[in-house]
């Protein structure tokens, strides 16, 4: 159904909402037991899934609280990195972990439909088709302003 590419490890998303992993077990060990899961997302150091009631699990390194989404409710998308990022039905978003280059600064966003996770940045697609970017540019990778709309 789905699968996700981390750093050293893979997970995959089966049909009836188990998840299988391969790699560096540190990264992914217990997720063996989750269930009803929709989406999952590998980040560089763990893994996250998102629940069908809109909850989301988190295992593997949590050195910098990138696995402490246990409070986390109506989210409808996941992703991480050296953080984790949860998207509401509201179209807004939430944060925890690794911000040292404000990667996590995401709390004025509004109208978000996707979003995705770099390890130092935050990218959000909004409803209007324009882009929203934080945290490191030191590759010019948050540079999507001006990325036409439609």
């Amino acid at each position: 159904r789905a699968v996700s590419a981390g750093y050293l490890h893979t997970i995959g998303l089966l049909e009836n909402g188990a998840v299988r992993a391969a790699g560096r077990p540190e990264f992914w060990a217990g997720i063996e037991h989750w269930t009803d899961i929709i989406a999952v997302a590998a980040g560089s150091h763990h893994s996250v899934g998102l629940r069908a009631d809109g909850t989301v699990v988190a295992v593997g390194r949590s050195e910098a609280g990138q696995c402490d989404v246990g409070h986390w409710r109506d989210i409808v998308a996941a992703a991480g990195s050296h953080h984790s990022v949860g998207l509401r039905a509201d179209g807004t978003v939430v944060t925890v972990g690794r911000s040292e280059a404000g990667q996590c600064d995401v709390g004025r966003w509004r109208d978000i439909v996707a979003i995705a996770a770099g390890a130092a940045h935050t990218v959000g697609l909004r409803t209007d088709g324009g882009v929203v970017a934080t945290g490191s540019n030191s590759h010019g990778q948050l540079e999507v302003g001006a990325w036409p709309s439609s």
